[in-house]
């Protein structure tokens, strides 16, 4: 049963959406699909990335959702995960990500889980996201945006995926931050020049804006896994 992460250059970038949007196709090609997001932080009642995710998928709160299985740590402060778990005065226990996560394999074809931050947030003092990643070994999906400073965001990020021999399925370009032509299409040949030189598949999804009611197709990040 595939599992993978879609993952952000940095905080804002669309990850709920890409998500939500992927788990809905999945949806539509008659596989069963749930979405997790490990860590949310200033959350005060039901985790906002989770309730993005079910609308999308045209789906209610499930009883996952209530049990805390699809969000197992919560925090009000919004921060780092370490930093919001400290000022909660809890610790966030990566055992808790593994233990929910199976019990969602268990009953799902594909599990999409939504990353927090970008890849080297801190989960712990000891613990990067990025390095959580690697130790269970997911497929990634890179989720990125034509805002200043992205090219810089997105090549280091691919550095670091390289670095911790991860498997990159492709690139996600979110415009729902509409931004000048000249740079969009840039950015474009900048990321696609990079995936190439950094050993991994020229895969770009671009999600339009206002896509909440489009369809995009997302077949060339999910080949690979079928």
């Amino acid at each position: 049963m595939p599992t993978l992460c879609l993952c952000g250059i940095d905080t804002g970038t669309g990850k709920s959406i890409a998500t939500g949007l992927l788990a809905r196709y999945l949806l539509q090609q008659g596989k069963t699909v749930q979405t997790q997001k490990l860590v949310q932080t200033g959350c005060t009642d039901r985790p906002g990335d989770i309730l993005t995710h079910r609308r999308l998928m045209k789906k209610g709160w499930a009883d996952e959702d209530e049990k805390g299985l699809t969000c197992p740590f919560c925090f009000p402060f919004p921060a780092s995960p370490h930093l919001a778990a400290a000022l909660a005065g809890r610790r966030i226990d990566a055992a808790v990500f593994r233990r929910t996560t199976i019990e969602l394999e268990h009953h799902y074809e594909w599990l999409l889980i939504e990353g927090t931050g970008g890849l080297m947030v801190p989960l712990t003092e000891d613990l990067l996201f990025i390095d959580y990643l690697a130790e269970r070994g997911y497929p990634l999906i890179l989720v990125t945006t034509p805002r200043l400073g992205s090219i810089n965001h997105t090549l280091l990020s691919l550095e670091a995926i390289r670095s911790r021999n991860l498997r990159l399925l492709g690139l996600v370009y979110n415009q729902f931050e509409s931004g000048p032509a000249e740079i969009i299409r840039d950015s474009c040949r900048v990321f696609s020049r990079a995936l190439k030189e950094y050993g991994f598949a020229d895969r770009i999804v671009i999600l339009p804006a206002e896509t909440d009611h489009q369809e995009v197709d997302w077949h060339p990040f999910l080949a690979p896994l079928s």
